[in-house]
């Protein structure tokens, strides 16, 4: 399979799910990287994205970090057609509008729905844009196509499968039960010029016995009229930049065998609108290191490193540090000179006094005063990919914030890449520092020796091939698990010709 770049349009899928984290994300990553492995030029798309966690293009848009991910597996770098419409939501039931990289404003679940049609058009064109550069486009759909109170406006699902023409493959998560009732349901809801599109099935986080499944998979065929073109067995360690915080609860496993004598403990705090928690997936690869997400008090008491994360709601998510005992805690650890970091909106809450009259409109508020600092909220987002030096060691990063914040230097606080710090607390806007190898062995190193503990890091962790290997094991995943061929057919010719359509519960369709 080695295609010549399309002159005209390329073929495209669309991979929808029965709901949220059922898998599509990294089902499209694989059939992303066993497309690439193939020599196919193949590139990831979302045309609406609700996530808090994104990244920053070398153009310097702003897009989810899972199409990012995607982009990864495919070998290319990603770009703001990957994720036109980007939805970050707040602490006031709205969200972020991100459009081709850039906020254009906030809207609650209402107002958007004003957006939708000029959305929709912008969607399409950023399709056609990677069609007409690319050999094969892989799309990801959002949520569930069946939210059938929203088809109306629907631009991500089969609202943009209609549009462009493409062929849908449902993905279902078995490990949750139900597997054959979401998948058939989500048909069933469909309107018949929907259903027309959806060629087939995929069953996700399977780990039971084949032959106890197979008596399912025909009778879901001869329900439906569609097969089951894939059953993709559970696999551990996928847990690498995961879209939203349902992605939390996967499972890391224990942390790897320390290369000394002690593991090195880290907390990370889990805000309530906590963004971009993707920054911690380079401690989770480190040997002996032991990381957790914790909402209590009482889970930091052994904890070596305590993390306050980014937020989209840096004032909101302050307020509930305190009303949940936290920010006293992490105030008598920096007392204490047990070390405490922040990043981005955790770095904000750091500071002595911030003032926001753009996120929260709350005005001046009192921050943690762990650190010598204030943040004024800006109209215009930062957004960057910013390069420099800590502990000697060379730093590349990215940088998404309102907040702009300066250091009173006539302290004795010392600079810490872009932010600063005191005592045994550190600051930075930026994110993705700590995927800098020699960085992150360097700052650990420092930690371990303010906490007290006999902590060597490993000298080799590499997490660019870490996330590398895992790219590559979803696309084995696929081609493994998949029957290429019948999907390689549906990307190339559509969804076949005269799909039975499967009747609804009760009465819908113009009734």
């Amino acid at each position: 399979m080695n295609r010549a770049t399309n002159d005209g349009d390329a073929p495209a899928l669309l991979i929808a799910g029965t709901t949220s984290d059922a898998g599509k994300s990294v089902i499209t990553a694989g059939v992303c990287r066993w497309l690439a492995r193939q020599g196919v030029k193949v590139a990831p798309f979302k045309a609406q994205n609700m996530s808090l966690n994104s990244v920053v293009t070398p153009d310097g848009a702003e897009i989810g970090r899972a199409q990012a991910m995607q982009a990864a597996a495919c070998g290319i770098e990603p770009s703001a057609a990957m994720n036109p419409v980007l939805l970050k939501p707040g602490g006031n039931r709205s969200s972020q509008v991100v459009v081709r990289g850039r906020p254009i404003g906030e809207a609650d679940a209402v107002s958007y729905q004003d957006y939708k049609e000029r959305l929709r058009g912008i969607a399409v064109e950023a399709l056609a844009e990677l069609r007409s550069s690319h050999d094969v486009v892989i799309c990801e759909g959002a949520g569930s196509p069946a939210e059938i109170n929203l088809r109306a406006g629907d631009i991500a699902n089969m609202g943009l499968a209609r549009a462009a023409g493409l062929p849908v493959l449902v993905v279902g998560d078995i490990d949750r039960g139900g597997v054959f009732a979401a998948l058939h349901g989500t048909l069933a809801l469909l309107e018949p010029e929907d259903q027309a599109l959806v060629a087939g099935f995929l069953i996700n986080k399977f780990r039971g016995a084949p032959e106890l499944l197979e008596p399912g998979l025909d009778m879901l065929r001869g329900l439906t009229g569609r097969p089951v073109m894939g059953v993709l067995p559970w696999l551990d360690g996928l847990w690498l930049d995961v879209e939203d915080s349902l992605g939390l609860g996967a499972d890391r496993g224990a942390p790897r065998p320390p290369v000394g004598s002690q593991t090195l403990r880290v907390a990370v705090v889990r805000l309530p609108r906590i963004s971009n928690f993707t920054d911690i997936d380079a401690l989770s690869v480190e040997p002996g290191v032991d990381v957790r997400f914790v909402t209590a008090p009482h889970e930091l008491a052994d904890a070596d490193l305590v993390i306050l994360p980014g937020s989209r709601a840096t004032v909101a998510d302050l307020s509930w540090l305190r009303e949940r005992g936290l920010a006293d805690v992490i105030a008598r650890r920096a007392a204490q000179g047990r070390p405490v970091l922040g990043i981005c909106g955790g770095y904000q809450m750091l500071a002595r006094a911030i003032h926001d009259d753009v996120e929260s409109g709350a005005g001046e508020v009192a921050g943690l005063g762990l650190l010598p600092a204030r943040v004024v909220f800006a109209a215009d987002k930062t957004l960057g990919r910013p390069v420099g030096a800590a502990y000697g060691e060379r730093v590349s990063a990215y940088e998404i914030h309102h907040g702009v914040i300066s250091v009173d230097h006539e302290t004795e606080a010392e600079p810490f890449l872009d932010g600063c710090r005191l005592g045994a607390v550190w600051g930075t806007t930026w994110h993705g520092a700590l995927e800098n190898d020699g960085f992150r062995r360097a700052f650990l190193a420092d930690v371990a020796g303010r906490a007290g503990r006999a902590f060597v890091c490993a000298p080799d962790t590499d997490f660019a091939a870490e996330r590398a290997a895992r790219l590559d094991a979803l696309g084995d995943l696929v081609e493994q698990n998949v029957d290429t061929d019948a999907l390689w057919r549906l990307i190339e010719t559509g969804a076949p010709a005269g799909l039975p359509v499967v009747p609804p519960a009760g009465p819908r369709w113009g009734a």
